[in-house]
């Protein structure tokens, strides 16, 4: 396993392919390092023997000891241990830890290119296990490329007046592909290793060129990332250990571009220009990636929803009115939502299933039903802060005024609120309250927590597709008359496997060809 050194070191040995505005840079910027600070928790928590049973796995390819992060799972423990290291490393940095995304999607790419394989008789899988072992080998971080530039979003991918608006396969050659496309709405991709792409729709057969998912490192010919830092802008010149934690992370977003670019054949997980027959998998690998996403979701969120019930806590007791029951009535949404969501994520990998590759499922509905609960609530969230803190996080004057030498004084003296609390400790949670909630990271998070992982329609969408509404109604109809018997109705006796999950895929593009051809 790598040390976050190791890490740093090879993330600036890459080269410069990142733009930012007008400039041109590389990973040794000085705004991207905030992010790298998100993944160094990763790396020192694998290396600490506190976090062990957390943070580190044994793989189930080489039987070595390897990061979590590059784990596939292989038993409800898996899950259960990956939930719970997201929701504990998220409260170390304030917020998403940014690591998931990636081990979200290749766990997805390891039931899909097996199924494929088994179907249809091509080595996407054998590509993948050479190259997983590669990554848990050399404890690559990764991000996922997963959501489209899309154009017209009422059309499909072979619809669009620009054939560029997904990303697709322009040829197919012995040694790889080529690419052309651009993904959007990224995280972390000018800190990671690896680019790891996948479609993020369904797909019909008029789509197969757009049907492909390939794994390349983040500074390969051609990729170009177009980058929208968020951090802390920290004063300088200030008393050692005034600043907030929270001061040193930050975020990039990202705007992918792949300029023709070529991807060799055995980094290729699916290549529906060259086989049509793949078109289904690759809208299967768009729902799953989404699936294990909002799983790490039921792990986050929680985790963000105590950091704000933390902050709405210490600032009640700063204010004087942690004692006043709206405060505590308050503060008990945000602890009851956190558990609610992370319960749901734990029942989820309760009631997992094991693919035929091996890789453990999480139940589709807890996890969709989970991650729902919590983009429903994110902005009833930060209003509960904002409500407790009042709004002096939004207009207090900046660090450096309160130890000017003609009104810092002064400054401190205003600032005293709660007399049992020191002013400097005041301005240090309304500093931190700033950042966390109205500075340009704070907005960002408000949207991410609505949006990332599929916003709560996608997840309704879900719930609907997989949930047996002929047997939830026959409840009804028993108790109104309407039936005169009734069998034991149990969710759990209809469980959907991965297989049956692809054959709802194909039934939907036969469905669609008749809808066509009429």
């Amino acid at each position: 396993m790598r040390t976050f050194e190791e890490y740093q070191k090879d993330l600036h040995a890459m080269k410069p392919n990142i733009f930012i505005g007008n400039e041109k840079v590389g990973r040794d910027d000085s705004r991207i390092t905030p992010g790298m600070m998100i993944l160094k928790e990763t790396f020192d928590k694998a290396q600490d023997p506190k976090y062990e049973d957390l943070c580190t796995a044994t793989s189930h390819l080489t039987g070595k000891k390897i990061n979590r992060f590059t784990h596939i799972h292989q038993t409800q423990d898996d899950l259960f241990k990956k939930q719970r290291m997201t929701r504990v490393l998220c409260h170390r940095v304030g917020g998403c830890i940014q690591r998931c995304m990636g081990i979200d999607a290749l766990n997805a790419v390891s039931i899909v290119t097996y199924e494929c394989d088994e179907a249809l008789g091509t080595t996407y899988h054998q590509n993948f296990l050479e190259y997983m072992k590669m990554f848990q080998e050399r404890d690559l971080a990764a991000s996922c490329a997963s959501t489209d530039a899309k154009g017209d979003r009422s059309k499909r991918p072979s619809e669009q007046e620009n054939p560029d608006a997904y990303l697709r396969v322009i040829e197919t050659r012995e040694d790889g592909i080529i690419v052309r496309g651009a993904k959007q709405c990224i995280t972390n991709t000018p800190y990671v290793d690896e680019i790891i792409a996948l479609p993020c729709r369904m797909l019909f057969p008029d789509d197969h060129d757009y049907a492909v998912s390939f794994a390349i490192p983040a500074d390969w010919d051609g990729v170009k990332l177009l980058a929208r830092p968020a951090y802390y802008h920290k004063p300088k010149g200030l008393p050692e250990g005034l600043l907030p934690k929270t001061m040193d992370m930050g975020d990039v977003e990202t705007f992918i571009i792949f300029d023709d670019v070529f991807i060799p054949k055995e980094r290729v997980f699916l290549n529906g220009h060259a086989d049509k027959r793949v078109v289904p998998y690759g809208g299967f690998l768009a729902l799953l990636f989404a699936h294990y996403h909002r799983h790490s979701y039921t792990g986050c969120k929680p985790a963000v929803s105590e950091i704000l019930a933390s902050a709405a806590a210490l600032v009640a007791e700063y204010n004087g009115i942690e004692n006043a029951m709206h405060a505590k009535e308050k503060i008990s949404h945000l602890i009851g939502t956190a558990e609610l969501v992370f319960a749901a994520g734990e029942s989820s990998a309760l009631h997992s299933e094991k693919s035929p590759s091996g890789t453990m499922i999480p139940d589709e509905i807890l996890t969709n039903a989970g991650r729902r609960l919590a983009g429903e609530n994110i902005y009833d969230e930060y209003k509960i802060v904002a409500d407790l803190a009042g709004g002096l996080v939004a207009t207090l004057p900046y660090l450096e005024t309160f130890y000017n030498e003609e009104v810092g004084e002064l400054a401190f003296k205003y600032l005293q609120r709660n007399p049992r609390v020191s002013p400097e400790n005041v301005l240090k949670c309304f500093k931190g309250l700033e950042g966390m909630i109205c500075s340009e990271i704070g907005g960002l998070m408000q949207i991410a927590g609505l949006h990332g992982g599929g916003s709560p329609q996608m997840e309704t969408i879900a719930m609907m597709g997989r949930y047996d509404m002929k047997s939830l109604k026959n409840i009804a109809k028993y108790l109104f008359g309407i039936k005169s018997s009734l069998g034991r109705i149990e969710r759990s006796e209809t469980p959907t496997t991965p297989r049956q999950m692809l054959e709802k895929f194909r039934k939907a593009l036969i469905a669609q060809q008749k809808r066509d051809a009429k």
